[in-house]
Protein backbone atom coordinates (compact mmCIF):
# COMPACT_ATOMS: atom_id res chain seq x y z
CA UNK A 1 0.00 0.00 0.00
CA UNK A 2 2.60 2.40 -0.77
CA UNK A 3 2.09 5.08 -3.16
CA UNK A 4 3.12 2.91 -5.97
CA UNK A 5 1.10 0.23 -4.74
CA UNK A 6 3.32 -1.79 -3.66
CA UNK A 7 3.40 -3.68 -0.02
CA UNK A 8 4.35 -1.82 2.45
CA UNK A 9 7.48 -2.57 4.04
CA UNK A 10 7.99 -4.28 7.36
CA UNK A 11 9.14 -3.05 10.65
CA UNK A 12 12.17 -3.67 10.78
CA UNK A 13 14.28 -1.28 12.61
CA UNK A 14 17.88 -0.98 13.63
CA UNK A 15 19.08 -2.69 16.58
CA UNK A 16 19.06 -1.34 19.38
CA UNK A 17 19.70 -3.48 22.87
CA UNK A 18 18.34 -3.19 26.18
CA UNK A 19 21.58 -1.85 27.18
CA UNK A 20 20.56 1.34 25.44
CA UNK A 21 17.15 1.98 26.92
CA UNK A 22 16.97 5.54 25.42
CA UNK A 23 17.62 4.30 22.37
CA UNK A 24 15.43 1.56 22.61
CA UNK A 25 12.74 4.20 23.70
CA UNK A 26 13.47 6.23 20.67
CA UNK A 27 12.86 2.96 18.11
CA UNK A 28 9.40 2.66 19.96
CA UNK A 29 8.66 5.67 18.73
CA UNK A 30 9.72 5.04 15.26
CA UNK A 31 7.98 2.27 15.02
CA UNK A 32 4.75 4.30 16.47
CA UNK A 33 5.56 6.68 13.55
CA UNK A 34 5.02 3.46 11.63
CA UNK A 35 2.48 2.71 12.86
CA UNK A 36 0.77 5.55 12.82
CA UNK A 37 1.13 6.34 8.77
CA UNK A 38 0.32 2.26 8.07
CA UNK A 39 -3.06 3.32 9.58
CA UNK A 40 -3.47 6.49 7.50
CA UNK A 41 -2.40 4.35 4.72
CA UNK A 42 -4.94 1.94 5.31
CA UNK A 43 -7.97 4.50 5.37
CA UNK A 44 -6.94 6.02 2.58
CA UNK A 45 -6.06 3.24 0.49
CA UNK A 46 -9.64 1.82 1.99
CA UNK A 47 -10.88 4.88 0.69
CA UNK A 48 -9.86 4.25 -3.29
CA UNK A 49 -9.73 1.01 -3.32
CA UNK A 50 -11.55 -0.47 -1.22
CA UNK A 51 -11.30 -3.16 1.93
CA UNK A 52 -8.57 -5.92 0.14
CA UNK A 53 -6.08 -8.61 1.10
CA UNK A 54 -3.50 -5.90 1.77
CA UNK A 55 -5.54 -3.39 3.62
CA UNK A 56 -6.58 -6.28 6.14
CA UNK A 57 -2.71 -7.55 6.68
CA UNK A 58 -1.97 -3.41 7.10
CA UNK A 59 -4.75 -3.07 9.71
CA UNK A 60 -3.83 -6.38 11.41
CA UNK A 61 -0.08 -4.86 11.81
CA UNK A 62 -1.26 -1.81 13.25
CA UNK A 63 -3.62 -3.29 15.76
CA UNK A 64 -0.72 -5.79 16.76
CA UNK A 65 1.45 -2.77 17.28
CA UNK A 66 -0.98 -1.09 19.58
CA UNK A 67 -2.09 -3.98 21.30
CA UNK A 68 1.22 -5.35 22.50
CA UNK A 69 4.25 -3.23 21.68
CA UNK A 70 2.81 0.22 22.87
CA UNK A 71 0.79 -0.89 26.24
CA UNK A 72 4.99 -2.18 27.50
CA UNK A 73 6.20 1.45 25.56
CA UNK A 74 4.29 3.35 27.74
CA UNK A 75 4.81 1.27 31.17
CA UNK A 76 8.55 1.81 30.53
CA UNK A 77 8.02 5.70 30.03
CA UNK A 78 5.96 5.86 32.86
CA UNK A 79 8.50 3.98 35.46
CA UNK A 80 11.54 4.83 34.09
CA UNK A 81 11.45 8.43 32.60
CA UNK A 82 8.65 10.18 34.07
CA UNK A 83 9.28 8.51 37.82
CA UNK A 84 12.92 10.07 37.51
CA UNK A 85 11.70 13.81 36.43
CA UNK A 86 8.85 13.37 39.63
CA UNK A 87 9.87 16.08 42.39
CA UNK A 88 12.23 18.00 39.95
CA UNK A 89 12.50 21.89 40.44
CA UNK A 90 11.35 22.51 37.00
CA UNK A 91 7.81 23.07 36.71
CA UNK A 92 7.32 23.29 33.17
CA UNK A 93 8.90 19.50 33.00
CA UNK A 94 6.40 18.68 36.02
CA UNK A 95 3.62 19.89 33.62
CA UNK A 96 5.22 17.96 30.59
CA UNK A 97 5.24 14.92 33.14
CA UNK A 98 1.46 15.57 33.70
CA UNK A 99 0.42 15.81 29.94
CA UNK A 100 2.17 13.05 29.15
CA UNK A 101 0.74 10.64 31.58
CA UNK A 102 -2.81 12.30 30.64
CA UNK A 103 -1.63 11.52 26.97
CA UNK A 104 -1.13 7.93 27.95
CA UNK A 105 -4.84 7.70 29.40
CA UNK A 106 -6.54 9.59 26.57
CA UNK A 107 -4.15 7.14 23.87
CA UNK A 108 -5.48 4.14 25.83
CA UNK A 109 -9.42 5.54 25.55
CA UNK A 110 -9.09 6.29 21.75
CA UNK A 111 -7.50 3.04 21.16
CA UNK A 112 -10.33 0.98 22.28
CA UNK A 113 -12.31 2.45 20.28
CA UNK A 114 -10.27 2.53 17.17
CA UNK A 115 -8.92 -0.99 17.74
CA UNK A 116 -12.93 -2.32 17.61
CA UNK A 117 -12.57 -0.29 14.20
CA UNK A 118 -9.51 -2.37 13.09
CA UNK A 119 -10.90 -5.54 14.40
CA UNK A 120 -14.05 -4.75 11.73
CA UNK A 121 -11.55 -3.75 8.85
CA UNK A 122 -9.43 -7.23 9.26
CA UNK A 123 -12.70 -9.14 8.91
CA UNK A 124 -13.15 -11.24 5.59
CA UNK A 125 -16.23 -10.27 3.20
CA UNK A 126 -17.46 -7.34 2.26
CA UNK A 127 -17.13 -4.46 4.44
CA UNK A 128 -18.98 -0.81 4.86
CA UNK A 129 -17.11 1.95 4.32
CA UNK A 130 -15.23 4.09 6.94
CA UNK A 131 -17.63 5.58 9.67
CA UNK A 132 -16.92 9.68 9.84
CA UNK A 133 -16.51 9.03 13.99
CA UNK A 134 -13.75 5.83 12.93
CA UNK A 135 -11.92 8.56 10.75
CA UNK A 136 -11.99 10.79 13.72
CA UNK A 137 -11.03 8.68 16.25
CA UNK A 138 -8.00 7.60 14.26
CA UNK A 139 -7.14 11.16 13.37
CA UNK A 140 -7.08 12.54 16.48
CA UNK A 141 -5.18 9.33 17.42
CA UNK A 142 -2.53 9.70 15.50
CA UNK A 143 -2.19 13.90 16.71
CA UNK A 144 -2.51 12.80 19.75
CA UNK A 145 0.88 10.79 19.73
CA UNK A 146 2.92 12.85 16.89
CA UNK A 147 2.71 15.52 19.53
CA UNK A 148 3.31 12.88 22.75
CA UNK A 149 6.07 12.50 21.14
CA UNK A 150 7.65 15.69 20.60
CA UNK A 151 7.65 16.42 24.16
CA UNK A 152 9.06 13.41 25.16
CA UNK A 153 11.75 13.52 22.17
CA UNK A 154 12.41 17.08 22.98
CA UNK A 155 12.52 17.81 26.80
CA UNK A 156 11.57 14.86 28.93
CA UNK A 157 13.78 12.21 27.49
CA UNK A 158 16.89 14.69 27.61
CA UNK A 159 16.03 15.54 31.00
CA UNK A 160 15.72 12.00 32.42
CA UNK A 161 18.54 10.62 30.53
CA UNK A 162 20.97 13.66 32.22
CA UNK A 163 19.59 12.68 35.47
CA UNK A 164 21.14 8.79 35.42
CA UNK A 165 24.14 7.46 35.63
CA UNK A 166 25.28 3.99 33.58
CA UNK A 167 24.44 2.14 36.82
CA UNK A 168 20.43 2.91 36.32
CA UNK A 169 20.50 3.15 33.00
CA UNK A 170 21.79 -0.72 33.11
CA UNK A 171 18.85 -1.49 35.69
CA UNK A 172 16.36 0.42 33.92
CA UNK A 173 17.15 -1.47 30.71
CA UNK A 174 17.29 -4.95 32.04
CA UNK A 175 13.61 -4.40 33.71
CA UNK A 176 12.58 -3.33 30.58
CA UNK A 177 13.90 -6.49 29.39
CA UNK A 178 12.42 -8.33 32.25
CA UNK A 179 8.78 -6.98 31.76
CA UNK A 180 8.53 -8.14 28.19
CA UNK A 181 10.26 -11.46 29.13
CA UNK A 182 7.43 -12.21 31.83
CA UNK A 183 4.95 -11.19 29.42
CA UNK A 184 5.08 -14.02 27.49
Amino acid sequence: MTGRGQPLPGFDSPAVGFEQPFEMLEACHERVRRSLALLVRVIEHVDTRGHDAQSRAAAADVQRYFDQAAPNHHEDEELHVFAVLRGGDDPALAADIDALERDHEAMEALWSRLRLALVRWRAPGEIDPIAQAERESAQTFVALYRQHLEVEELRVFPAARARLDAGALARMGAEMQARRRNAR
